[in-house]
């Protein structure tokens, strides 16, 4: 049996700033603003996710960064040991889910758990 899946195609005007904008229009508390050449999206004064062009970093757990490392179009970020550098080389639907992915993981380690 052979698995084909066919060429990978990324996806038609679809950016990340377009992804991570829409991943934090439900999220509460968060604030997206300007910062060098970007935008940056903090909860209170802390920001856990940064874009400039076609590089976002996220400020993750560091056992998260640590995984994240082993994935494609990834770097360690100069920001720190909790900071990942994630510059897709095509925004195909696994990169569009990583960059979710980590920025919801970000957003999460700031905002309190909330009991059920």
């Amino acid at each position: 049996m052979t698995d084909e899946l066919g060429p990978v195609e990324p996806l038609p005007d679809l950016t990340l700033e377009v992804v991570l904008a829409a991943a934090a229009e439900d999220l509460l508390g968060v604030t997206a603003g300007p910062s060098p050449g970007g935008t940056q999206w903090s909860v209170g004064a802390t920001t856990f996710a940064m874009l400039t062009g076609d590089l976002a970093e996220f400020r993750l757990d560091p056992l998260v960064v640590a995984a994240a490392l082993r994935t494609p179009d990834t770097a360690p970020s100069p920001r720190g040991h909790d900071w990942i550098s994630f510059a897709p080389t095509l925004l195909d639907d696994p990169a569009v889910d990583r960059a979710e992915a980590w920025f919801l993981s970000a957003h999460r380690r700031l905002t309190p758990k909330r009991a059920d």
